[in-house]
């Protein structure tokens, strides 16, 4: 159950469009490593990680990930919403209007559509939380391309920074959660079984399951 707040996190108020920032900056929607492969991540691999706090941060930021959806969209929509025809041939939004009009749909800045291929639910704690870490350092990179693409105009850059500055931050919390699962292993070496599957406790101790 969510409770929805009609309010972005951090506002966006874009009042010049600008088709080239917003075809870079869609990546961030739909791209490889963009918000909807994100939450759609950390929301499924919750349901195997083996102790509470594992899986109230991945909750939280699968969650916080929605909400970073919806903050590039309307960043999209808002650099979109009053270009010319002109303005969209001459900077290359042709093709995506031809399909979409100005309407958004998730698709990397090079054109490739959005497809779950592009993150992992492998049910084991410590693959997932690794590919989380990669997954949120990947992102945060993509938000400095992006401010090195579309300069320091404060309407643009300044949620993208905040953007930018959550990653680091999920980064943090997702190293938290898996030193919380190594900590508890019987095994140190942590590549040597699958913790989710081959720890007997699993399908059954309370404190992992209730």
């Amino acid at each position: 159950m969510w409770n929805y707040e009609k309010r972005l996190q951090y506002p966006v108020n874009i009042t010049t469009p600008n088709a080239k920032a917003a075809q870079y900056i869609m990546s961030q929607y739909g791209g490889p490593d963009g918000e909807i492969g994100a939450s759609l991540r950390y929301l499924s691999q919750r349901f195997t990680m083996p102790n509470r706090m594992a899986t109230a941060v991945l909750n939280d930021i699968g969650t916080e990930e929605l909400a970073h959806l919806e903050m590039v969209s309307t960043i999209v929509h808002q650099l979109t919403r009053d270009l010319t025809m002109e303005e969209i041939e001459k900077y290359g939004l042709g093709a995506y209007y031809i399909d979409h009009t100005v309407g958004i749909w998730p698709q990397a800045a090079g054109g490739i559509p959005f497809n779950a291929c592009e993150f992992q639910s492998k049910g084991d704690p410590i693959t997932d939380l690794f590919e989380d870490l990669a997954a949120e350092q990947k992102a945060r990179a993509t938000y400095d391309n992006i401010l090195r693409v579309v300069g320091n105009t404060p309407e643009i850059a300044n949620p993208i920074r905040f953007l930018r500055a959550r990653e680091v931050v999920h980064f943090q919390r997702f190293g938290e959660a898996l030193r919380s699962i190594q900590e508890n292993l019987d095994a140190k070496n942590f590549y040597a079984f699958n913790p989710s599957f081959d720890n007997p406790c699993t399908a059954s101790c309370k404190e992992c399951n209730s």
